[in-house]
């Protein structure tokens, strides 16, 4: 069965070529969709075809992944790179406003961006994406949460590619990966992972976005300096902003929701029955949420 969408590598001034899936008429309201880890265009798989209806859909393979480029350095990886990516890639289409949805470190991205840029960033919507400011209160006042995130330690960890290796990736993704989903739902789909992340450099570039992150991760034993901005005035997200959150997600508990309305005041959160991988899982019910919340 053809894909819905087209795929093509685009260059960008930040430095990287970028495979970019696209649907839809140029002439509907444009909206662009990050995947998360560690996944690719093919995350919004099922939500393409759908939304491409009425939008005009702009999913890439972000930096690190799949086939786009994979810069060498950590520093390559620090998340206003993957933001300016989006923005060259909104300017390469001559996007001046966009709708923006992420998933997993996609929506890490997307809350980063919305909040530097609500000109352009007119309507958020996150899925199963931990705001950064909750994210960090929540690894340091949660400990089910610290606990849950415990794995980023890991993928820190200079090794964990050795690691990898050594079990192999086929295990690799039974093991931490196929285990957060439905793997009935994914199962096809395992030869595309597969070869993704065998491409040369591609397992080291996605650890990156870890390694690059500035999110502190306390050992379950650790009492570490607080960071001062957890106990100051976080600045708002001001654009309309949509959550769907799957409940069945064991990595980002719910308490990711605990606060969230007084960091974005005009908020719209749409619990649905998923794991992490909402889109996966019940892309239905993110395309029923997105539709619904933008009708007037």
């Amino acid at each position: 069965m053809p894909e819905a969408f087209t795929l093509n590598r685009i260059a960008l001034p930040t430095g990287v070529e970028l495979d970019v899936a696209t649907a839809g008429s140029p002439e509907h309201p444009p909206v662009l969709l990050l995947h998360g880890f560690p996944e690719s265009h093919r995350t919004w798989r099922h939500v393409i075809p759908q939304l491409s209806q009425d939008h005009f859909v702009i999913a890439p393979d972000q930096r690190g992944f799949a086939r786009s480029s994979k810069p060498a350095e950590i520093s390559d990886y620090t998340p206003d790179k993957m933001v300016a990516d989006l923005l060259a890639l909104a300017d390469h289409f001559g996007l001046t406003t966009f709708t923006l949805v992420g998933h997993d470190w996609g929506g890490a991205i997307a809350w980063m961006a919305a909040l530097q840029n609500p000109s352009r960033i007119t309507r958020l919507v996150i899925v199963n994406a931990p705001h950064p400011f909750v994210f960090q209160r929540t690894l340091f006042d949660d400990m089910a949460q610290r606990e849950a995130s415990q794995y980023i330690t890991a993928f820190r960890n200079p090794g964990f590619e050795t690691y990898i290796d050594s079990i192999g990736l086929s295990t690799f993704f039974d093991n931490s990966f196929a285990r957060h989903t439905d793997f009935a739902r994914i199962a096809d789909e395992k030869p595309v992972y597969l070869d993704q992340w065998s491409q040369p450099g591609a397992m080291t570039a996605m650890l990156n976005w870890y390694r690059a992150s500035p999110i502190l991760v306390p050992a379950m034993d650790e009492t570490p300096p607080r960071p001062a901005f957890l106990d100051g005035a976080f600045p708002p997200v001001t654009q309309p902003t949509l959550v769907v959150w799957g409940l069945g997600d064991f990595a980002l508990l719910p308490s990711q929701l605990d606060g969230l309305e007084t960091l974005v005041p005009d908020l719209t959160v749409v619990k649905v029955d998923a794991g992490h991988f909402v889109p996966w899982e019940n892309p239905d019910a993110v395309v029923a949420a997105i539709k619904e919340w933008e009708t007037p």
